[in-house]
């Protein structure tokens, strides 16, 4: 049996020689195959996915599949890194199509429970239309900077992050700016539910 390779003499292997290596349940060729494509394996996924926690999750999941199918790779098909990536974006496709037909299904039973959804009550439509219009005025009645920032967040959704790097404000004073108006909304709207928000 010939000795263990030094980390140097793997340093020197092809790409093919370390899947090789791997197939025979090398750790040491699996790390350094690693090592040699994380970075653009992760840039791969990231530019898939678009988060950073579903790349990293797809990344792993991409050398998970290496260890485990390290046989499967043909060299007359491309290089191990043409091979990997394929891995990256066969397997980031599939979760993208099905996170698109987890929404579907969402708004298929969201579309279902508007439909099967009693009409509204027409007492309690004109108490909201009463309500709707207390508020427009009470934010009207804010001063500029509170408005800004609760119209910001709950006509257009933003979180008080993006609140801040939108209006470059310090965090702090984004929901300063947010507890005082709707602090000021709910006295002159008389809701002691909308501070709670």
């Amino acid at each position: 049996m010939a000795p263990a390779p030094s980390p140097d003499d793997l340093g020197r292997l092809a790409d093919e020689d370390l899947l090789a290596r791997i197939e025979g349940g090398d750790a040491d060729a699996f790390e350094l195959l690693y090592d040699r494509h994380a970075r653009v394996v992760f840039s791969l996924a990231f530019r898939l996915l678009g988060d950073r926690s579903e790349a990293e999750d797809l990344a792993q999941d991409a050398f998970l599949a290496v260890w485990r199918r390290s046989a499967s790779y043909a060299s007359a098909r491309g290089s191990v890194r043409t091979w990997l990536l394929g891995i990256v974006h066969n397997r980031g496709v599939d979760r993208l199509r099905r996170q698109a037909a987890a929404v579907r299904r969402q708004e298929a039973l969201e579309w279902q429970a508007l439909a099967t959804a009693p009409p509204p009550d027409a007492a309690d439509a004109a108490v909201s239309r009463v309500m709707a219009g207390a508020v427009r005025q009470g934010l009207d009645d804010l001063p500029p900077e509170q408005g800004q920032v609760i119209s910001l967040a709950y006509f257009a959704g933003f979180t008080h992050h993006e609140i801040s790097e939108i209006l470059e404000l310090p965090l702090g004073t984004v929901k300063g700016r947010m507890r005082l108006g709707l602090d000021r909304l709910r006295r002159s709207v008389g809701d002691p539910g909308l501070a709670e928000s």
